[in-house]
């Protein structure tokens, strides 16, 4: 660890605890020795899955989320419970929120969501050779299913109309994939 940068935990104050959530109020050592506060909060984790139809559209949620009073437009995805695999996390999320299973799940990525304030890790996948089924949503969880083709999707993240960070990553991730399998199935 490069000791320039670093900041050593000096005391450490839980001041809330959710069913998601903890928040933290944390006083730090500095690296050239003063001291400041920090606010953290704890995340136990997540997946993205950016499923990919056979025919080349990328399976997409529209929700009401709450924090931020929109309507969004997201790839399936959800928190890893306890001592749960993100492998399994994203076989799970799959299943309820859109009916996909017996597919093919590829590791993309792994990332910090938002490392200024929150320690969420998110594991970001793709979703090939699926069947679709009917999804088994949670009692409080209502969201429509739409399957846009690549190219609509790209401008949707142009355009601003899919604000959500790890679906933006996922698209343009998966993009490359798709062009690669559009390559392929013209050489045939």
């Amino acid at each position: 660890m490069n000791e320039r940068l670093f900041e050593e935990k000096i005391d450490s104050k839980k001041v809330f605890s959710g069913q998601i959530v903890g928040l933290y109020y944390d006083s730090v050592k500095l690296p050239n020795g003063k001291t400041a506060t920090r606010e953290k909060v704890t995340h136990p984790g997540a997946v993205g899955i950016v499923p990919v139809t056979n025919d080349n559209k990328i399976v997409l949620v529209r929700q009401y989320r709450y924090p931020v009073e929109d309507i969004t437009i997201e790839i399936p995805a959800g928190k890893l419970d306890k001592d749960e695999s993100p492998l399994r996390c994203a076989q799970r999320e799959l299943e309820e929120e859109v009916g996909a299973v017996d597919g093919e799940l590829i590791h993309l990525s792994t990332f910090y969501t938002t490392p200024g304030f929150c320690n969420e890790v998110l594991h970001l996948y793709l979703a090939i050779g699926f069947i679709r089924t009917d999804n088994n949503l949670d009692d409080d969880e209502f969201l429509e299913i739409i399957e846009p083709e690549v190219e609509v999707a790209l401008n949707w993240i142009k355009d601003g109309k899919i604000k959500d960070s790890k679906t933006i990553i996922g698209i343009l991730m998966a993009k490359d994939f798709i062009n690669e399998k559009l390559r392929e199935e013209d050489k045939k």
